[in-house]
């Protein structure tokens, strides 16, 4: 088998998710040495606690779930939840202004939020490609990465569509070896994981991961 765990980010997004929840997915993430856990920036204090002294990072989103924030909004949301312990970000892009042509805010968004972070988080850019087309995910891509973003990510999880092999594959071929790829949403088997990895992905966002490692 393949080892999926090390590039998984044990995810817990849900408006409803309670803290014992948020305890759980911490130890989950640390008995299977998961990549990250990844959880709305209420509980990044509560998860810097519980995993320090360990090799999983917390990770928290930025502008979540659907980018519509100012980019003014999204870098303090930034700065905000690198400050309570969190080694990185996924931040969701306008996907309005993306939609609308307007590439100077979008590139101007990611950018904020780049600069906000200053190195000490990596920053992952959720595009959601559910919603754009072929042309407009790859446009997403070159400004993510002409952004100085670190990573870009199919989905929120909360929107028409996950990821899929074909989105991450374009993906992949938009940012090359320059991004890494984090394919989230829908990926709750072992088969899909691999799959994911063998069309690019180098990260997996998941609320299965658990389910995942045991294949």
């Amino acid at each position: 088998m393949i080892d999926v765990a090390g590039i998984i980010d044990h995810t817990a997004l849900k408006a409803d998710t309670s803290k014992d929840s948020i305890r759980l997915l911490c130890e989950e993430a640390k008995a299977n040495k998961f990549k990250a856990v990844c959880v709305n920036p209420t509980y990044v204090r509560y998860c810097s606690e519980l995993l320090k002294d360990t090799e999983v990072k917390v990770a928290t989103v930025i502008g979540f779930p659907l980018g519509a924030n100012t980019p003014q909004t999204k870098a303090f949301e930034t700065k905000d939840a690198i400050a309570m312990g969190a080694h990185e970000v996924d931040m969701v892009i306008n996907i309005g202004a993306l939609k609308d042509g307007n590439l100077d805010l979008v590139r101007a968004d990611i950018e904020a939020v780049v600069v906000a972070a200053d190195k000490k988080a990596l920053v992952k850019v959720i595009i959601e490609t559910a919603l754009l087309t072929d042309d407009e995910k790859k446009m997403a891509c070159q400004i993510a990465m002409e952004a100085g973003a670190d990573y870009v990510k199919t989905s929120t999880g909360f929107s028409t569509g996950g990821a899929t092999l074909e989105d991450v594959r374009l993906m992949r071929s938009v940012v090359g070896d320059k991004l890494g790829v984090k394919a989230s949403g829908g990926v709750k088997d072992y088969k899909t994981a691999v799959a994911m990895m063998e069309a690019g992905a180098t990260r997996i966002g998941t609320s299965s991961g658990v389910e995942i490692v045991k294949g």
